[in-house]
């Protein structure tokens, strides 16, 4: 019987596309349900896809800031999270919520 060979999956070798990460992101903000590290992984996740050194250059952070800060093992300043989204090329906005 030949043996099945297993890989971790990636998101970020995922996500190609501006609408891509967007997408995702959207999809984690909702699924976080007020849990910042989520949020903060999910950035993590699409920062490496667009490549860590880039966005922290156009973020003016370091990289081993951004990746501690992007881990989702804390939660970032929400001045690290619009400085992320920016340098990301993705914008924040609200719209109001669904009242049940």
């Amino acid at each position: 019987m030949a043996k099945t060979v297993t890989t971790r999956y990636d998101v970020a070798e995922h996500l190609r596309t501006p609408e891509e990460m967007a997408a995702y992101l959207e999809a984690s903000i909702e699924e976080a349900r007020g849990d910042a590290s989520v949020v903060a992984k999910a950035l993590g996740n699409i920062t490496r896809a667009k490549g860590m050194s880039q966005v922290a250059r156009e973020a003016g952070l370091s990289r081993e800031s951004l990746y501690k800060a992007l881990s989702g093992e804390r939660s970032p300043s929400f001045d690290t999270i619009l400085k992320v989204i920016g340098a990301l090329g993705l914008r924040l906005h609200a719209e109001p919520a669904l009242k049940s």
